[in-house]
Order: structure tokens, then C-alpha cells, then sequence
């Protein structure tokens, strides 16, 4: 049976009563980091799997470096309160896992310094985020992705993704599934949550870390399959607007986004205007592999014993 708990100031607490306060820091300015972590069902084992774990918080605590936050668990006791914490809630199915290092003090003021920190974790039944089947229609946005120098893009900081919710509103106001964002100078960055890969002449190009995108771990396991399964290379260098209109394929990755299609860019079809091969078998390997249907990368799944 499902009861929603969230783990909130070092308690297992039913989710309705994780409430932070209207003064916390984190919420006035945005003072805080997070995760995106998936957690998979297996409906033939009857067995819940998330997905590179360890590798999210060891993002975590380097985002929590960024923003001076001081995180008091290893990543390996973050792993066990996460583990314990879907098991408890007990979904028999896919779930969205979010864990926030946040500065907590009831106080007002810009700064970083002199604050208290604390950290939670919620889950929510979560679907794909796309059309990972049919693929979406993406628009180039008109506001830029922000600068290593204004907020640092590896890092997963709250505040930064009002960039990324004015440029979702506005591709969806457009009548597009996503955004597609440019960096300063012009080059393709992101989407609002995901990576972006094209094909061209059978190899992966993707932007690299300094055109201000967020190392995506999803974006990681693509190029690891697409390297070690299908012996494509995968090239990390600026991609041209005007490129995303000639290339044979293109996809977005996230863990939200999982690794979906992108079948027009700015009202221009992607190759035939629907899934390539290439972006096909990536999609198959990446779902068996998260599912834990792949024992070659079981290191990648962490097991959850849900109560039937």
C-alpha cells in the first residue's frame, strides 16, 4: 500500500507535514540544489530500481559546493536514507525522487554566508516527461542559456531554472513540446531540462561543458552505450544553430526526459520527421539498462524491495 513519506529534517515524516516556512532562505532567493533521481519499475520482478544513485549525489555534494551548503552525509548515507525512504513509501511504479540541499534559516538578505542548511527528500509517481515514442517538436528560444559567470550551469541550483521556465512557457505558448536554448555566442546549449545529441554520418555530436550545459548523467550513460554497445563515437564540440536543421537524428536526454525523440526543430523536420534508427536503439538499450534488465550495468541500479 502506498504512503507517502518525505525524509525532512532528519525525520521520516509523512509527506503532508514536510513544510518549510514562508521566511526559509531557499525559498526568497532561490538558495538551494537539488536532484533529479529516477526510480524504475520492474513489473516483471515485481522490483524497483534507481538508477545511478551514488552518481547523483556525488553531483549533490558538489552543487552544495557551488552554493556553500554544508551537507552533513556521505554519499553512501544519502544512498541508504533514499533506499529506505522508496521502500517505504512502497510505489509499484515509476517515481520522480528529489532531494534538496536548501538554506534553511528564517532569515531575509542576499548572501550565502552565516545561514543554517538542511536537506529533504520527497517522491512522486512520475511518466515519461516527453513523447518518447512519437518524439517532440521543439522550438529554438529567444531567452539564452545563463552564463557559467552569472550561475554556474554544473551546478543544480534552484534558482537557475527560471531561465529554463521562460523558455519552456514560451516554447509551449509557441506551440512546441520544448525548448531548444542558445548559449551567449550563439551556439546550441540545452533544452530546458535535457541534453541535446544530434547524428551525423552515423557518429553522436553533443555540446560540450562550456557551452553552459549541466553534465547530465543521463547524457553520460548515452555516450557509454553508444560507445561501449554500438561502437558509435560521440564528439563534444559547439553545435551551429542551423546544423540542428541538417542533422540526420536528434534526441534529448534527461532524467526526466529520458532519451527522447526530436522529430522538427523551428517548424523543420529532423531528417524524415520521425524516430531515427540510431536514436531508436539507444532508447532500447537505455531502458533495459534502467530497469536493470542488463546485467552488465547492474552497478547502475540500486534494488528497492517494495512490501506487495
Amino acid at each position: 500500500m502506498v504512503t507517502p513519506y518525505a525524509y525532512f529534517q532528519k525525520e521520516f515524516v509523512p509527506l503532508a507535514e514536510a513544510n518549510i516556512s514562508v521566511m526559509t532562505h531557499a525559498f526568497n532567493y532561490g538558495t538551494a540544489v537539488f536532484e533529479g533521481i529516477r526510480g524504475n519499475w520492474n513489473e516483471e520482478e515485481k522490483q524497483a530500481y534507481i538508477f545511478r544513485l551514488a552518481d547523483h549525489y556525488r553531483r549533490l555534494h558538489q552543487s552544495c559546493r557551488v552554493l556553500k551548503i554544508e551537507l552533513p552525509y556521505s554519499i553512501e548515507e544519502l544512498c541508504d536514507i533514499t533506499v529506505r525512504l522508496v521502500e517505504m513509501c512502497g510505489y509499484q511504479e515509476d517515481v520522480y525522487i528529489r532531494p534538496v540541499a536548501y538554506k534553511s534559516a528564517k532569515a531575509l538578505g542576499v548572501r550565502l554566508h552565516d545561514l543554517e542548511d538542511d536537506f529533504l527528500i520527497f517522491i512522486i509517481p512520475f511518466g515519461p516527461y516527453l513523447d518518447i515514442e512519437k518524439g517532440a517538436r521543439c522550438g529554438t528560444s529567444s531567452w539564452r542559456r545563463i552564463e557559467d559567470t552569472s550561475i554556474p550551469a554544473r551546478a543544480k541550483v534552484n534558482g537557475i531554472y527560471v531561465n529554463s521556465a521562460l523558455a519552456k512557457t514560451e516554447a509551449i505558448e509557441h506551440g512546441y513540446d520544448e525548448a531548444i536554448m542558445l548559449n551567449e555566442d550563439g551556439h546550441v546549449s540545452e533544452g530546458s531540462g535535457e541534453n541535446i545529441f544530434i547524428v551525423q554520418g552515423g557518429r553522436l555530436i553533443t555540446p560540450p561543458s562550456w557551452s553552459n550545459i549541466l553534465m547530465g548523467i543521463t547524457r553520460d550513460t548515452v555516450i557509454t552505450l553508444g560507445r561501449e554497445e554500438l561502437a558509435i563515437e560521440t564528439i563534444e564540440r559547439p553545435i551551429d544553430r542551423s546544423e540542428l536543421y541538417l542533422a540526420d537524428e536528434c534526441f534529448m536526454t534527461g532524467t526526466a526526459a529520458h532519451v527522447t525523440p526530436v522529430i522538427e526543430i523551428d517548424h523543420r523536420p529532423v531528417g524524415d520527421g520521425k524516430r531515427g534508427p540510431i536514436t531508436a536503439e539507444l532508447q532500447r538499450l537505455y531502458f533495459d539498462v534502467m530497469r536493470g534488465k542488463n546485467g552488465k550495468y547492474a552497478h547502475w541500479c540500486t534494488p528497492c524491495h517494495i512490501a506487495r
